[in-house]
């Protein structure tokens, strides 16, 4: 698989793992609510967490060519840690704001406010989401290098 992937498999694995994973949530999506929504291929959120399935998977390969005592497994490791945080503190907290703006403003004559779209509500992930993402993005490292 190395020869195949080369020089380039510090951004195909996590590109194709990226891609494969949003696919998936397109077709769950699909089967848990019967509409065909591309719109997911791009989105945030869902199960399981894509950004940190690429970090994992870029930190895991890094530590395998380089080391766990390396300067850039140290630099990977935290841009990791902070994209986790973020998925599950920042952005997840963001989605629950927007989703409780949009029931008050879907609310008649509670804010008078004429509103032409919704917020995005799926931004985050929960821990598990995070989590899984994780355990896929180190396996599609370790067995990528």
């Amino acid at each position: 698989m190395e020869e195949f992937l080369g020089d380039y498999k510090f951004i195909i694995v996590p590109l194709i793992l990226w891609f494969f994973i949003q696919c998936f949530k397109v077709i769950w999506d699909l089967i848990a609510t019967k509409k065909l929504n591309f719109k997911r291929i791009m989105g945030a959120g869902g199960m399981p967490s894509s950004h940190t399935a690429v970090v994992t998977s870029l930190a895991t390969m890094i530590a395998k060519e380089n080391g766990l005592e390396s300067p850039i497994f140290a630099l990977s490791f935290a841009f990791a840690c902070v994209v986790m945080y973020d998925a599950t503190g920042v952005r997840r907290a963001a989605g629950k704001q927007a989703q409780l703006l949009n029931k008050i403003v879907e609310t008649p004559g509670l804010t008078g406010l004429e509103v032409k779209e919704r917020l995005v509500e799926v931004l985050g992930h929960t821990p598990i989401q995070v989590f899984v993402g994780a355990i896929i993005g180190i396996l599609a490292g370790f067995f990528a290098v």
